[in-house]
């Protein structure tokens, strides 16, 4: 299961960068390569999102619900900030809300922050903190992937992704644009 997560991760890690550097193409070429991805997903874009929270938050339950790994101060941070996606999400799916941006990218765009700052404590654990306990420190690295996945990465990557894909999505249906 982790390592079927782990190439989830980099998926959505590959889809990412691909919009975003579509819409830095975009921005600096007369090309329009975000065009052609708002073609192929984005009548999808907050299904999809939709499914990439709701996976996240079944993987999260998976890991402290049957595998048994106890959450510390932050992963319980990341999941506030990701739980409600779902929902949200799949409201705004069955209700075509494309203005949903306002209430998701803050949310998304928290959790990511809190995963980095979370993902960087796990490589340089000798650094002070205020947010985790001794009991469950914040610098446990309960599995690796790959060489660089681990559950805050896996946190990161679906962030980064939702709010790319609501992005696409975006408001009134038009998404990014490349008006400054």
């Amino acid at each position: 299961m982790i390592a079927f997560l782990a190439v989830l991760a980099v998926l959505a890690q590959l889809a990412t960068l691909t919009v975003v550097g579509a819409w830095l193409a975009q921005r600096v070429t007369t090309r329009r390569p975000l065009d052609a991805i708002r073609r192929l997903v984005g009548a999808d874009a907050i299904r999809i999102a939709a499914l990439v929270a709701l996976v996240a938050t079944a993987a999260s339950l998976y890991f402290s619900e049957v595998r048994d790994f106890t959450p510390c101060t932050l992963c319980w941070y990341q999941r506030i900030a990701m739980y409600p996606l779902v929902l949200l999400l799949a409201v705004a799916a069955f209700t075509n809300d494309r203005k949903i941006g306002r209430y998701v990218l803050p949310l998304a765009l928290i959790g990511a922050a809190i995963s980095t700052y979370h993902y960087q404590l796990e490589r340089f654990p000798q650094q002070e903190t205020l947010a985790c306990s001794t009991t469950v420190p914040c610098t446990t690295i309960w599995f690796e992937q790959f060489g660089y996945i681990t559950m805050p990465m896996l946190a990161l990557s679906a962030f980064l992704l939702i709010a790319a894909l609501v992005g696409l999505g975006g408001r009134d249906g038009q998404g990014i644009t490349n008006e400054a």
